[in-house]
């Protein structure tokens, strides 16, 4: 950490710094990053140069909505400084969504928001997947009094719309950092409260959901890894080990099944989330689904590789699970089929999952001739690799 304006509603770090540190710094005195993606281990420059996101997302916008300057390494080894109005204006807005194939942020200068010590909650159940919609842009309206806004389906008839509010005071707060997990939270109680640092981690502890796939969801392999592991920081080594030494593929070989990593966060226009939200259900049926509505913080603004396609409310749908069958699919068969309903419902989806973009398509919907404008202007020799190459090539 460099710096904490509190008066001016600034901050300056490192672009390494995690928000885990970020938070800690912030919430110190009085404030927050405008928007804190879930998992402690993302760091602000990865944010930055890929797509964040989090419940004051429907007021605040993406993470980069928030950011005010850049101080970012280029290929050739200088050090240029990004703002809205300088002369590198066009890295500053095209830096969103490069994902390191134009540059790192060594610096970044961000706003930040006032808050409270606790947040009350209130978990709102539906039944019916258009009233659930329909309550989500209610509450996204930027109304004064809701200051997070995020939702939970758990099925096709059983889904929940969360609303936070800072407070003073709380009669009580709840603990979901060892043996009690936020999410199943969500189904047992309609009112709870927490600290402000435990909300900003509340779905850390559990990966949101996605520890049950290493077993830490039964309280005796909790209480084996103790506190201090129950994190993302934990699972994401525990799938790095996997990925690199094939266990589970072999496992799978052996009885004889095939499995397909279904890990994306897409944007649908909210008046489009009921007819994807029965696309999920139907063909790919993981469940739960993340739901996070979104709003520009300023619709003037145009970030050219990340370019939501339209005004108004989104949401983003997270899932992510793996699908496994005993029949033979095309290499990413599920994630292709996903790609072109998003792109048929005139969403977008992050890179950080894997893709199955034609070149073409992919250029089309991620800003291909602004992004070979940046590559000019900042990379003319290709050294830190091509968007395309990176997140769909995996080179």
């Amino acid at each position: 950490m460099l710096a904490v304006d509190t008066a001016r509603g600034t901050l300056e770090c490192g672009g390494m710094t995690s928000y885990f540190d970020l938070a800690g710094e912030t919430l110190a005195r009085g404030v927050m990053p405008g928007v804190v993606p879930q998992l402690k281990s993302i760091t602000i420059g990865g944010a930055a140069a890929g797509v964040g996101i989090e419940s004051t997302s429907f007021r605040e916008g993406l993470v980069h909505e928030g950011l005010l300057a850049l101080d970012v390494l280029l290929a050739d080894g200088s050090v240029i400084t990004c703002t809205p109005h300088n002369e590198h204006r066009d890295l500053f807005f095209g830096f969103p969504n490069s994902y390191g194939t134009l540059g790192y942020a060594l610096k970044v200068t961000a706003r930040t928001r006032p808050v409270k010590r606790y947040v009350e909650l209130t978990h709102v159940k539906h039944r019916d997947a258009g009233m659930f919609f329909s309550d989500l842009a209610r509450f996204s309206a930027r109304d004064d009094a809701v200051d997070f806004v995020d939702g939970v389906i758990f099925s096709g008839a059983e889904m929940y719309v969360t609303v936070g509010r800072l407070v003073d005071e709380a009669p009580w707060t709840s603990d979901y950092t060892y043996e009690r997990i936020y999410y199943r939270s969500i189904r047992e109680r309609e009112r709870d409260y927490l600290t402000i640092r435990d909300y900003l981690w509340r779905w850390d502890t559990d990966w949101f959901w996605c520890s049950k796939n290493l077993g830490a969801q039964y309280p005796l392999v909790r209480r084996l890894l103790g506190r201090e592991r129950l994190n993302s920081i934990t699972y994401q080594r525990v799938m790095r080990w996997n990925a690199r030494w094939g266990l589970t593929r072999a496992l799978d070989r052996l009885a004889g099944r095939r499995r397909e990593a279904v890990i994306q966060d897409v944007d649908l226009p909210i008046g489009r989330a009921r007819e994807f939200l029965d696309f999920l259900l139907r063909e790919i049926d993981i469940l739960p689904i993340w739901i996070c509505p979104i709003r520009a913080a300023d619709p003037a603004c145009v970030f050219p590789l990340y370019r939501m396609p339209g005004e108004g409310t989104f949401v983003n749908f997270g899932f992510w699970d793996t699908i496994t069958e005993r029949v033979a699919r095309p290499r990413g068969y599920h994630n292709r089929n996903i790609e072109r309903e998003v792109q048929r419902l005139g969403g977008i989806k992050s890179l950080y999952s894997d893709c199955f973009f034609p070149e073409e398509e992919f250029r089309r919907v991620y800003g291909g001739e602004a992004y070979a404008a940046l590559k000019a202007r900042y990379d003319p020799q290709g050294r830190l690799g091509d968007l395309y190459g990176k997140c769909v090539l995996r080179r």
